[in-house]
């Protein structure tokens, strides 16, 4: 099972098991990961379970489609590393993923 590190803004940090085949969102959310509030559950409608994806690893998660762009238009302080977290399927290449949270989900 991969292990994936949710940075908080602050610099905390949560290493988690995160299950190969579910999404970032879905790891952060059974693991009670603080600052990803995935309100519309995981359907790609409502862009609070936004985070960084580690620029190290931005090119071994699958790219966002059009709908993820869209509403990462709308997030607080976008980067060109931002995504939806509901959005980014874990593989086991995905063993050692270091996501950063913003300071604020609105």
């Amino acid at each position: 099972m991969p292990i994936v590190t949710f940075i908080q803004a602050d610099g905390n940090s949560q290493e988690v098991n995160a299950e190969t085949g579910n999404s970032l969102m879905q790891a952060a959310v059974d693991n009670m990961v603080e600052g990803i509030l995935a309100e519309c559950g995981g359907s790609c409608s409502c862009a609070t379970c936004h985070c960084y994806i580690e620029k190290s690893w931005v090119d071994k998660v699958i790219p966002a489609s059009e709908m993820e762009k869209d509403l990462l238009d709308c997030v607080t302080d976008p980067e060109d590393n931002s995504r939806l977290s509901c959005q980014v399927i874990i593989t086991d290449a995905h063993d050692g993923l270091m996501v950063h949270l913003p300071v604020s989900q609105f």
